[in-house]
């Protein structure tokens, strides 16, 4: 017996339903999204109160737009764009409207302060349908690509040695253009590539000035820190007690620092940095990006931020800072071993926080049964420690109790960068500039909290 096959007929016209909502499941995602959105006043978007020019966009439909396409995956401004006519869960939210890709991202660009206050929004609501209990948070942190490249990063030393032939180029190219002029030759070419080469000097001088005032930061702390000894030992000596070591030497100039670093800036997008996870780990251009993961059962995000710093290590406190003072304060938080800082655990318990941080002592001794890497010589060795809080750490999570609830912090907030970058497909910024990263990153945390707290929604029994 021959197959048979469904007929298919392109030419045949084709009717839309009188109804869109007859193509959109009852319980599709985009329902929920702009239920949500529609929740935010309008006095929280940036608007033309005037009225003039064309109408406007609905702030309320460009913003459910935003968190529907980047829930799904879908982040530049030009393929949201297309999607309005391509995708019918977008064409709903849009109400077959089509903004282009430059109003899109314009909308984007202006209104973080309404992402902000819809996070915060979304997990009010958690909380008062009980999906919400803020006890025990996970704290973590991950790098995401800039809109960058890394042959774009530049020294001191060296943007200093561009500007100084950048110079003599201008001024060789200058004098000719003179001469071209009073011989009567056409000039037009020169113009040009005077104008290129200044533009490129111009680059120089700005990443001159940003390396120089970071190198002056760093002087005015290690100014701080050079005062702080000095104190100590004068302090010691009006005491009467023996002042041992050789004295202080006073912190380099601003210049000095900057000439001697190997820090450099970025062309492109200068607040990004060159950051690497680990030695093991290639370097990018990135920003580290922190959230705080509720690890008592809805593994919403409840607190979120960006630094520009590779590591973790100072960043526990912000992480407990940021979480919205009307979901009350967490009761606990567990962080590994990258936030391991004796005087930020103090100041976190200060505020009648517990904390639970690695300290490698459990690491250590987590040996594989049936490792298949070959033995290191003299095998893995925990980390020393002189500072008592740090010791009482490591002791509070070498216990029974005290690794039961650290492992919870991998089952919880792991996952949650998982879904960001694998099934959300995450990986790196549209947006240049840190305070633009950073409204994209709670863009990014605001839609993956709508996707978690629908399915959560959506559970029988949700706990």
């Amino acid at each position: 017996m021959a197959a048979r096959f469904q007929p298919i007929n392109r030419d045949a016209p084709m009717l839309l339903p009188p109804d869109m909502r007859d193509w959109v499941p009852e319980d599709d995602l985009v329902h929920f999204v702009i239920e949500a959105v529609e929740r935010l006043p309008l006095k929280s978007f940036k608007v033309n109160n005037r009225g003039t020019g064309s109408a406007q966009m609905h702030p309320h439909m460009m913003l459910a737009l935003l968190i529907y396409c980047y829930a799904n995956g879908i982040f530049s401004s030009r393929k949201i764009e297309r999607a309005t006519h391509r995708d019918i869960g977008v064409r709903y939210i849009t109400g077959d409207n089509h903004p282009d890709h430059d109003t899109i991202c314009t909308f984007r660009r202006e209104n973080f302060a309404a992402i902000t206050e819809g996070f915060v929004d979304l997990l009010e609501l958690a909380k008062s349908l009980g999906l919400l209990k803020l006890g025990q948070v996970s704290t973590d942190g991950t790098h995401i690509k800039a809109s960058a490249a890394m042959d774009q990063n530049i020294s001191y030393h060296r943007a200093q040695t561009l500007r100084k032939q950048l110079t003599l180029d201008i001024k060789e190219l200058l004098e000719k253009a003179e001469q071209a002029d009073e011989i009567g030759e056409d000039p037009q070419a020169l113009p040009k590539e005077i104008s290129r080469l200044e533009k490129l000097k111009a680059k120089m001088d700005k990443a001159c000035a940003e390396l120089e005032q970071r190198a002056e930061k760093r002087r005015e702390e290690a100014q701080k820190a050079y005062d702080a000894k000095v104190a100590a030992r004068q302090k010691k000596a009006k005491e009467g007690k023996p002042v041992t070591g050789s004295d202080p030497k006073p912190p380099k100039s601003a210049k000095e620092f900057a000439e001697q670093s190997k820090e450099t800036m970025n062309l492109t997008d200068p607040d990004s940095r060159v950051m690497r996870k680990s030695a093991r780990s290639a370097y990018t251009q990135s920003l580290n990006c922190q959230i705080s993961v509720d690890a008592d059962g809805s593994g919403l995000i409840v607190g979120e931020h960006t630094t520009q710093s590779a590591g973790d290590v100072n960043e526990l406190e912000s992480a407990i800072k940021v979480i919205p003072k009307s979901l009350g304060q967490p009761t606990r938080v567990l962080a590994d071993a990258g936030y391991l800082n004796g005087k930020a655990i103090s100041s976190v318990e200060a505020m009648g926080i517990e904390v639970y941080c690695s300290a490698n002592q459990e690491d250590a001794h987590d040996v594989r049964k049936y490792d298949y890497r070959p033995p290191k010589e003299g095998g893995k060795k925990a980390r020393e420690f002189k500072d008592p809080r740090l010791l009482a750490m490591r002791e509070k999570i070498a216990t029974a109790e005290g690794k039961a609830i650290y492992k919870q912090r991998a089952r919880t907030v792991e996952p949650v960068f998982g879904t960001i970058k694998e099934a959300i497909g995450f990986r790196g910024f549209m947006l240049r500039g840190l305070e633009k990263m950073s409204g994209e990153w709670a863009l990014i945390t605001h839609a993956f909290n709508i996707k978690r707290l629908h399915t959560l929604m959506r559970e029988p029994n949700p706990s």
